[in-house]
């Protein structure tokens, strides 16, 4: 549990702020977010042209300025976003913002424990990342794919390290881009780099990588992988042995490899979207075993039920024994559990939620415009304009439903059986 903020789980509701007196004050009002404690909610005002101010719980920040983007609550909760004065942007943080300043700043990446903010910069057309407010030495002409580490530490990114014009066909094919680690590139250079992984030690990245105009593989601090392939994914780390995996193609059908090796003999016509269990004991993916139709492979054996439109946002339960997705078939939405499908339908589904001992899984769900959660299939009989996740308590007895309704923001503390039954 964060240490942070203080989490009250007393079973009631409290009416937290009333939106519509901030729509008087305000020539407008930006869309809401909410603290992880439900404690707070904030909101992008406009106070004239090129004045915007961000206003929490009715109080607004104390500084104006020219613009505010992606308003976020840290885990930690802290407020954070992207600000502009007198032209130049950088982050605030509750309202302070850094000390330096950007000709732009974007993709912000936030540590599990909200301690640690991480944002690509640009300044005077060169690229690099920023951590804490604390910018890398060396700056790129060309950067993508911004990676922080899982504690937060280290960042890194895909630069561009050599140079070349636009009909240069032969320069671009002999490699131009790289990772680099804090800001100091790998020596070896690739085709192209896509998205990366920096390992749970902070030592190793692991990238996507272009070898030539026909192969791809995976490089672990600047080695490629001895085999090369037709296609590869994002590599992930395992969270306890530190081994690189990644879904790769070979003749045509997708599996999954470790370290260069392949670790599921199963081949599917697709497979992304790799994670190890929270223990490391058990890995999942999506997967289409046969062309138009998605599921969930655990440690390389589908479920026994597909699914025509898309499956998205699989998770493990805390202990690493169940797998939960998001399941989308003929345009309606469903929570799938361990490959047993929920006969509820919805307009659209969010992110499942387990409970901390993994018996309940909790959605957000919408239907017919309003928005309300489920619980093991189970819909709450109550519904509203806007709602945000659920959140179990720590004994998985009680859920928050942080809630919008005639621009009321409540917060309120069930127990799970209120809505089960």
């Amino acid at each position: 549990m964060l240490t942070r903020i203080e989490w009250d789980w007393e079973t009631g509701s409290r009416e937290i702020a009333d939106i519509n007196q901030w729509q008087s004050q305000y020539n407008w009002v930006e869309e809401s977010c909410v603290s992880p404690n439900g404690e707070t909610i904030a909101a992008i005002v406009n106070l004239a042209e090129g004045e915007f101010n961000v206003c929490v719980n009715g109080e607004a920040w104390e500084t104006v300025f020219d613009k505010i983007w992606y308003l976020r609550f840290a885990p930690d909760g802290r407020l954070t976003a992207f600000v502009s004065e007198m032209g130049e942007w950088t982050v605030a943080v509750d309202g302070q913002p850094w000390e330096h300043k950007f000709g732009y700043a974007w993709d912000m990446k936030v540590s599990p424990d909200g301690q640690n903010i991480a944002v690509a910069v640009q300044q005077d057309m060169t690229y690099a990342m920023a951590l804490n407010d604390v910018v890398w030495e060396e700056s790129f002409s060309n950067m993508t794919n911004p990676t922080l580490s899982p504690d937060g530490s280290r960042t890194a990114a895909v630069v561009q390290v050599g140079e070349f014009g636009e009909g240069e066909i032969h320069k671009f094919q002999e490699g131009a881009f790289t990772m680099a680690l804090d800001g100091k590139p790998w020596d070896t250079t690739f085709v192209n780099v896509w998205k990366s992984a920096i390992s749970p030690d902070g030592q190793k990245v692991a990238a996507e990588v272009r070898l030539n105009l026909y192969d791809y593989t995976i490089a672990v601090n600047g080695a490629p992988w001895p085999q090369p392939y037709g296609g590869v994914w994002e590599p992930i780390f395992h969270p306890q042995t530190g081994a690189v995996i990644a879904p790769v193609r070979s003749g045509g059908k997708w599996q999954l490899a470790q370290d260069g090796q392949i670790i599921w003999d199963q081949k599917f016509v697709q497979l992304w979207h790799q994670m190890a269990s929270p223990d490391g004991s058990a890995l999942a993916a999506i997967v289409a075993p046969k062309f138009g139709r998605w599921t969930v492979a655990v440690d390389g054996r589908p479920w026994p039920v597909t699914f025509k439109d898309m499956v998205t946002d699989a998770v493990f339960s805390p202990d690493g024994k169940r797998v939960a997705a998001a399941a989308k078939n003929d345009g309606h939405w469903r929570i799938v559990v361990d490959g047993a499908v929920w006969q509820n339908t919805f307009d659209r589904v969010w992110p499942p939620v387990f409970s901390p001992t993994g018996e309940m899984v909790a959605a957000k769900i919408e239907r017919n415009g309003k928005y309300s959660v489920a619980v093991n299939d189970r819909v709450w009989d109550q519904a509203f304009d806007v709602i945000w996740d659920p959140i179990f308590s720590p004994e998985g007895d009680k859920l928050m439903l942080r809630t919008l309704q005639d621009g009321i923001y409540t917060r309120k503390i069930l127990s799970v059986e209120e809505i089960l039954h």
